[in-house]
């Protein structure tokens, strides 16, 4: 990798958390750094990269779309060696990036999966999953997600024939960003203080 990786959080962290980006949003924005920083915060160590198409966005400030997935999946591998192979490190990241995550998880042997809004199925076509590979996960997983989430809202998901490794934490009234509707009393804010503190929970539960 000869991307530039963000670090949060101390450098004597027992592993560390590794998030990719979704496919629109780069490695700091708001909600990648509100989750690295929080968790860093709470002692936790998290480490955030781009993958190709993203950093060529940054360098020459075109919008690309994202790399084809053996891309992504291979940058993936890249930054895992990196930062010292699977055993050290829990992965994942927001929608496209943990998804990518999810499908290099057994492959890696990394400590743990972390999926912040995973996209099940695109908006709108439910009957196009992508969830065969969860069926069979093995790696200890947390999938945080919106009760509303366009990708894949509570109503849906919870009939999913998924893994027993996979638990979840959902987020009340939360979309895609697990943003909540006014009405529900909730704020983003709440909802991404939620997440971080379930992710906290999960990290402690993977050995740290």
């Amino acid at each position: 990798m000869s991307a530039a990786i963000l670090f949060d959080g101390p450098k004597d962290a027992p592993f560390t958390l590794v998030l990719a980006h979704g496919a629109g949003a780069p490695m700091d924005s708001p909600f990648m750094a509100a989750v690295a920083q929080g968790l860093g915060a709470r002692g936790r160590r998290v480490a955030r990269f781009e993958f190709p198409y993203m950093v060529e966005r940054r360098a020459s400030g075109r919008k690309k779309p994202p790399d084809r997935q053996p891309v992504l999946l291979e940058c993936w591998r890249a930054i895992v060696a990196e930062l010292g192979g699977g055993s050290g490190l829990v992965i994942g990241g927001k929608s496209m990036g943990g998804r990518m995550a999810s499908l290099v998880a057994d492959e890696c042997g990394v400590r743990g999966l972390v999926c912040l809004g995973y996209p099940f199925h695109p908006p709108g076509k439910p009957e196009k999953l992508r969830t065969a590979h969860l069926e069979t996960l093995r790696t200890p997983a947390l999938i945080v997600q919106g009760e509303r989430d366009s990708f894949g809202g509570r109503a849906d998901v919870e009939g999913y024939a998924l893994s027993p490794a996979i638990r979840f934490t959902w987020m009340t009234d939360g979309d895609h960003g697990f943003r909540p509707r006014k009405a529900s009393g909730l704020t983003e804010a709440d909802n991404l203080a939620a997440a971080i503190e379930a992710v906290d929970a999960f990290l402690a539960a993977c050995g740290g």
